[in-house]
């Protein structure tokens, strides 16, 4: 077994995901503009990235997608929208983020667009932890009216066990610290912040898109 594998596999038994958001539930939100608005599409923009790491946006990105598609909605392809934009001129998030909503609904036709803010991303060590964070923030926009429909904030922290005394705590911050460099543990807790604030059907969630079977449930 190579180092790195060794490390990976030590890693996964010291590292748990724990997952934090807003406390509002579906009950304490005003679904009724999102009810109304019935959207069917969703235009996923590149994420504003408020950290210092350069991958946070596209590590976020790739990852967006599939909760908003697996619950019920029609999502443009990032390629598309990618490729859309670099044609005009526009590859930085934050020029993105300030065109028009009309202007987003006349050239890709969807119904809504998700603005993303990234709050924290990556690995931090201290004496006697290690730990990986993704914050994420999040507003969909109908760009039909330019209402907001909903807002969401989850944030997902990876770190390292606590056992084995003072030696113990310090090995296994250490262990884990290199493991989340080699490996980028970013992008898997990225993921895990990316689906518990997109995937509908959660407290303080998205509404199910009309592709789902239980679209008319809600």
């Amino acid at each position: 077994m190579t180092p790195l594998r060794t490390l990976k596999r030590i890693g996964g038994m010291l590292l748990a995901i724990t997952l934090a958001g807003c406390a509002a539930t579906q009950a304490q939100l005003d679904y009724a503009a999102f009810r109304a608005s019935r959207p069917a599409s969703i235009l996923v923009l590149p994420p504003l990235n408020e950290t210092v790491e350069v991958d946070a946006s596209q590590g976020v990105l790739a990852q967006a997608t599939f909760p908003l598609a697996e619950s019920g909605y029609y999502v443009i392809p990032v390629a598309v929208m990618e490729e859309t934009f670099r044609q005009n001129g526009l590859t930085a998030p934050a020029e993105i983020h300030e065109l028009p909503a009309a202007k987003l609904r006349e050239i890709f036709g969807a119904d809504t667009a998700l603005y993303m803010s990234i709050k924290k991303y990556g690995a931090s060590y201290a004496v006697l932890s290690s730990s990986v964070a993704v914050e994420i923030e999040a507003s969909l926009i109908d760009l039909r009216s330019g209402a907001v429909l909903w807002q969401g904030h989850k944030q997902a922290v990876e770190t390292s066990g606590s056992g084995g005394g003072l030696i113990g705590m310090l090995v296994n911050a250490v262990i884990s610290q290199i493991v989340n460099t080699l490996s980028d543990r970013s992008y898997v807790v990225a993921g895990a912040a990316s689906q518990s604030l997109l995937f509908a059907g959660q407290p303080g969630g998205i509404l199910y898109g009309p592709r789902s079977p239980k679209y008319e449930l809600q």
